[in-house]
């Protein structure tokens, strides 16, 4: 189920709203978590399993490790000190949590690209007779890159003492499975929504803000992701295009992934604040970053400060003891080393994690090395005292490039497809047709209002703090003519849902 379906427009989201509203504070948690387990359920019931172990294992890893054994529910959840020593209790435990949720993620997600690499690496080697006979292929279930992070961050951050084990089962389950941001984000940190779990205000004000978030989002999704990635899946699946073409589709690509992805975002916002939570914002204007290191601050917030936080500080760190106990490396600048190394390792995995493929590897790789440069180079260079369009201009340049890896099926594909870029390679006949096809005054319109409001429009986030009668009506306006083209039309994929 997907926000921008007639299903949930018209059938789950009055009814999830009706049910809330009615019953008395107390029985709200367990509704909204029955509703968020309907939701997730809707397609493949079997997937729930999957979320309720997520579920269990962490809320029992939290109570372990806040009490240094399980006492529950003799004694209450305590608070951690961050400078206490934890023990071998703690640390195994937050060890077993880790690994549950990462053997979950791993199988689910990268058994199928396990069997192709090493069938292929067989292959090549000449022993194709020990290839691995594909009897299993593993489905993908929604959203399970989302709620494993999110699981984890909250028993790392009671091992840490950065949060309290919450005690009630069905708070915590509802923090897990809160259907507005459950498949594909933003990621909750627990510390977000602690206090909101237990209590948290309904108001019209409050109400209202999530309305217009949710129906400007609906119209970022429908109006511009929608047409845009119409343009870039026929360019990217066509046989043979032009040069200018490929450019074309590359920019109706950045533009499909922007708003569709920071659609879902201002929905799963919107939706919480119609449900009384308050989630952290997810997207700042990233294309209007003047550097790949200020782009990873404003694009998808909630990924990026979880890798930092969890990933990068901690290999950083541990590379720079390494660093400064090593009687070789000592002699490279300890703090640029450990930073290099962490950042190529932080993307590498980021990529990894978008998706289980080569050509995402490369993405994230791409943008661990321009990371770097920018850290160690860029900062003291002539860069800095070039006018701010033309840093704007080239971090989008850097961004649109890496993109291409990140929406082609292959690295092989992504490179043919940046050789057209430069005019490299043959242009066959087909690609007439593939001009005819995207080149009409309904697809560059589409293209013009998105880069305007790429870069001359405020963020919904902020554009919603102070609602007027006037924004008040065009968000209606932006609903009801959202809902009447999403009626008619048949293309309508969410990017992040298979991530």
């Amino acid at each position: 189920m997907v926000f921008s379906s007639q299903l949930f427009v018209f059938c789950f989201l009055p009814l999830a709203l009706c049910v809330y509203y009615a019953l008395p504070a107390r029985g709200r948690q367990a509704a909204l978590t029955i509703l968020s387990y309907i939701f997730y359920g809707w397609s493949n019931p079997a997937f729930l399993l999957l979320l309720m172990f997520s579920t269990v294992l962490d809320y029992t890893g939290g109570l372990v490790i806040s009490q240094n054994g399980l006492r529950w529910p003799s004694l209450p959840p305590r608070q951690l000190d961050s400078a206490t020593k934890q023990s071998r209790l703690q640390r195994w435990t937050l060890i077993a949590c880790m690994t549950g949720n990462l053997c979950l993620l791993g199988f689910f997600k990268y058994f199928n690209f396990a069997v192709d690499n090493y069938n292929a690496l067989l292959a090549a080697l000449g022993f194709a007779g020990l290839r691995f006979d594909d009897v299993l292929r593993v489905t993908l279930p929604l959203g399970i890159s989302f709620y494993t992070f999110q699981t984890m961050s909250y028993t790392i951050d009671v091992y840490r003492g950065k949060a309290c084990a919450i005690r009630n089962f069905v708070d915590f389950a509802c923090f897990v499975s809160m259907f507005p941001q459950l498949v594909a984000g933003p990621i909750v940190r627990f510390t977000d929504v602690s206090d909101q779990l237990r209590h948290r205000s309904h108001t019209l004000e409050r109400f209202a803000r999530g309305a217009a978030m949710f129906s400007v989002g609906m119209a970022k999704k429908i109006l511009l992701a929608n047409p845009c990635g119409k343009v870039a899946d026929t360019v990217f699946s066509a046989g043979s295009i032009t040069s200018f073409d490929a450019w074309y589709g590359v920019v109706a690509y950045s533009f499909q992934i922007y708003f569709d992805f920071s659609a879902y975002s201002d929905m799963a916002i919107g939706l919480g604040l119609m449900f009384g939570f308050v989630f952290p914002k997810n997207f700042d204007s990233p294309y209007r970053s003047e550097s790949i290191t200020e782009f990873w601050r404003r694009w998808h917030i909630s990924l990026s400060t979880w890798l930092r936080d969890y990933l990068f500080l901690p290999v950083s760190y541990a590379i720079l003891r390494r660093v400064q106990g090593d009687r070789v490396l000592r002699f490279f600048k300890t703090e640029s080393f450990a930073y290099t190394s962490a950042t190529m390792l932080t993307m590498f995995l980021g990529g990894l994690w978008h998706g289980a493929a080569w050509h995402f590897v490369l993405w994230g790789a791409m943008h661990g090395v321009w990371l770097a440069i920018d850290r160690m180079a860029l900062k003291r260079s002539a860069y800095r005292r070039v006018p701010r369009p033309f840093r704007v201009g080239i971090t989008f340049l850097l961004v649109m490039i890496s993109w291409v890896f990140f929406r082609a099926d292959s690295i092989a594909h992504a490179a043919q497809y940046c050789m057209r870029m430069v005019g490299a390679g043959e242009c066959g006949p087909g690609a007439v047709m593939v001009g005819g096809i995207i080149h009409n005054p309904y697809y560059l319109s589409t293209l013009i209002i998105a880069a305007a409001v790429t870069w001359t429009c405020p963020q919904t986030w902020d554009w919603t703090r102070n609602l007027s009668w006037q924004k008040a009506l065009l968000s209606i306006i932006l609903l009801s003519l959202s809902l009447g083209i999403m009626t008619t039309q048949a293309y309508n994929p969410f990017i992040y849902f298979i991530f």
